[in-house]
């Protein structure tokens, strides 16, 4: 663990060090580290490709393999690749490279890194209950990807048939009858009547669906002892549960293109449609795809860079981890498209009535897909364990980012009882989720879908965490804090995009959404007013925390109306970085308070390995000067004294003072001169109680 000191010209001096060198006033008090070396030290990743991977199987998820295909070849085929690629450079790789950085710099999860502007420190509050209700529901789809799973170990798969107890008269199996008005495929029956049981609303929840239950509970063991162990276990982990995925998706590439029919399903896919770019539609799918494929604004990406190393080059990995994101949604688009133009063969209908997305594409297109091939369990379970690894990486990333966000939040309460915390959010999260697989479950999955976790919610809260960065905290500060890591500045498009181009697109894509936001159906059925008021609360839950918050704040400062502001807009000067501590130990030099300039402060004071004492606070007065090596503004009787940082130095010549903005330097002096102070009637000179606060 580092020491708790300042770093001049290389030199770590002890807090201890500088009372006994320098006689410090009685007013300046020291308290002693108590228990800081019983706090456990914070982890980074254990291998050179960890974090790479866990970024690749954090965003490579379901929505590449069942989403974005659809959307390709629903909205003009290759065509689509042209809203798609400028989202992602306008705002999908900027907003991931801000995400990682953040983490990185700060070494803390979502709800720390606010320190660098306090005043949205309702985003990260937002995004870790946005990440609640993700880690609630998405869990229940890896629950179907395994009964499906289970269901498949066997000579004949059991919807391929309709001799089962669970079908109707209405089944069928032959899928090349033109006229299928009044039955219902095996497949449907076995989703519907088998997995489910479903009800007639969402007004009927029915019974638990025991099963499922069952199979939910596995999927949160698997998730717990995925990441009980912290990020040196599970940057082991993610070499398995990252890669295999894409040998699935190789092995089923190859089968699908030697299908007849595979040649035109693929040709539907690519083939562009450039009348389609006319329509706004296309342009929000390709939007909102980018968005919520690449798990933006949940902190998951801010507590998976936080535990780099700080010389890590994080802007090289988020680059190639977009690339591979992007990359592999257009190979997954080979495999399903040459899947579909092989089920229009044999079913003789259009290719884009028997498209599909999200879980029919998965539960319903696929399976029945498979049932027309020799040796059909075989591919069912290469499908679904590919699902199952795609969803459960994706879901203990999610659910890692919630943990880190609070464990960092509270590192003496919870970091040495990790396992034990996380043991009692994944049992919290299992009960709460067992509402989703009763016979009426899916309609509560649909809920959750629309209205927690995505849509609007989600990119209300996107935009504030990139103007809180570029726009408050200052986008010239946090491109030096990238060089302090990455040892360069990244070219000027990175800057443009956080300032401009990004917030742009995010606030339009939002008042689209709102302007053609819908009830919510499922089929035929119409979700009732009260079903939607429950679904509106969930998403106001996580969107009334970013106001309420600066409220919040506001009402907990003093000072004039004025001043409040000020100290609520006005991001601290230097954020010191303890890889070690959270925000429980960070500490910041007020923006009042500068160096003198004819005695510069020590050389690269922001250093995140540097960082300054959190008990020096003392007040002087021109009868009683702070000593040469402190650095204590005046305060006057109205106001509360304020942090500050204490400095050693191994020369003369590095003596610094703090002087207000518009006080006059004080004149050089000599090692064994007491520093004459600022003036201490200057009124921007001097912080409210409501500023030592924060």
């Amino acid at each position: 663990m580092a020491t708790n000191g300042t770093k001049t010209d290389g030199q770590v001096t002890e807090l201890n060090e500088v009372a006994a060198n320098n006689e410090k006033p009685k007013s300046l008090d020291v308290k002693p580290e108590k228990k800081k070396k019983d706090l456990p030290d914070r982890e980074t990743w254990g291998g050179k490709f960890d974090f790479l991977l866990s970024c690749v199987g954090y965003a490579i998820g379901l929505g590449n393999v069942w989403r974005f295909p659809y959307l390709c070849g629903k909205n003009g085929g290759g065509a689509f690749l042209i809203p798609y690629f400028l989202t992602l450079i306008f705002a999908g790789v900027p907003l991931f490279l801000l995400e990682c950085s953040l983490g990185q710099y700060t070494s803390i999860g979502g709800l720390g890194v606010w320190k660098l502007a306090p005043v949205f420190k309702g985003v990260g509050l937002a995004a870790a209950v946005l990440s609640f209700w993700l880690n609630i529901y998405y869990i229940v789809i890896i629950s179907w990807a395994i009964y499906y799973l289970y269901n498949s170990f066997t000579a004949d798969l059991p919807w391929s048939s309709c001799n089962n107890p669970w079908n109707t008269e209405k089944c069928y199996t032959n899928y090349s009858i033109a006229d299928t008005t009044n039955l219902t495929s095996a497949v449907v029956e076995f989703w519907e009547r088998n997995v489910h049981e479903m009800t007639d609303g969402l007004e009927k929840p029915g019974q638990l669906r025991v099963p499922l239950a069952i199979t939910l509970a596995i999927a949160w063991v698997l998730v717990y002892f995925c990441i009980w162990k912290g990020v040196s276990w599970t940057g082991k982990v993610v070499y398995f549960s990252a890669t295999y995925p894409y040998f699935m998706l190789f092995i089923l590439f190859i089968r699908g293109v030697t299908l007849p029919g595979a040649k035109e399903g693929i040709l539907f896919y690519i083939t562009p449609d450039f009348e389609k770019l006319k329509e706004s539609e296309v342009w929000l799918d390709a939007a909102t795809q980018i968005f919520f494929s690449y798990g933006l604004g949940l902190g998951s990406l801010i507590a998976l860079g936080s535990y780099n190393t700080f010389n890590n080059n994080v802007y090289r990995d988020s680059v190639i981890v977009c690339c591979i994101n992007s990359c592999t949604s257009m190979f997954a688009g080979f495999v399903i498209f040459s899947i579909v133009g092989f089920m229009s063969h044999v079913t003789k209908k259009d290719i884009a009535d028997v498209a599909a997305s999200g879980p029919g594409l998965a539960f319903l297109a696929y399976p029945e897909a498979v049932t027309q091939l020799p040796v059909s369990p075989l591919w069912a379970i290469l499908f679904f364990s590919m699902l199952l690894m795609l969803g459960i990486d994706s879901q203990f990333c999610t659910v890692e980012g919630f943990i880190t966000a609070l464990v960092d939040e509270f590192p003496r309460v919870l970091r040495g009882r990790r396992e034990i915390f996380i043991a009692v959010v994944c049992l919290v999260s299992y009960v709460i989720g067992l509402s989703n697989i009763t016979q009426g479950g899916i309609y509560v999955f649909k809920l959750f879908d629309y209205y927690s976790a995505s849509g609007m919610c989600l990119l209300f809260l996107v935009f504030f965490e990139c103007i809180s960065i570029s726009w408050f905290y200052g986008v010239n500060k946090f491109y030096e804090n990238i060089e302090e890591m990455i040892g360069y500045k990244p070219c000027i498009w990175w800057k443009l995009c956080w300032v401009v181009f990004t917030p742009l697109i995010v606030a339009g894509v939002f008042l689209f959404s709102a302007i053609q936001m819908v009830p919510l159906t499922m089929g035929d059925y119409v979700f009732p007013a009260w079903g939607q008021g429950v679904g509106w609360l969930m998403a106001l839950s996580s969107m009334v925390l970013i106001p309420g918050y600066m409220v919040y704040m506001y009402l907990g400062l003093k000072g004039t109306f004025k001043e409040r502001l000020r100290i609520m807009f006005q991001p601290p000067a230097v954020v010191k970085r303890r890889q070690e501590n959270g925000p429980e130990q960070q500490v910041e030099t007020n923006t009042a308070n500068l160096a003198s300039p004819t005695n510069p402060a020590p050389a690269n004071p922001a250093s995140p390995t540097s960082p300054a004492p959190a008990n020096s606070t003392g007040a002087v007065s021109p009868a009683n000067p702070a000593p040469a090596t402190a650095t204590s503004p005046a305060t006057s009787p109205t106001v509360a004294t304020t942090i500050t940082t204490i400095t050693t130095t191994a020369s003369a010549a590095n003596v610094t003072t703090t002087v207000s903005p518009t006080s006059p330097p004080p004149n050089p002096v000599s090692p064994t001169e007491p520093v004459n102070p600022p003036n201490p009637t200057s009124p921007t000179s001097n912080l409210t109680n409501a500023e030592a606060n924060v």
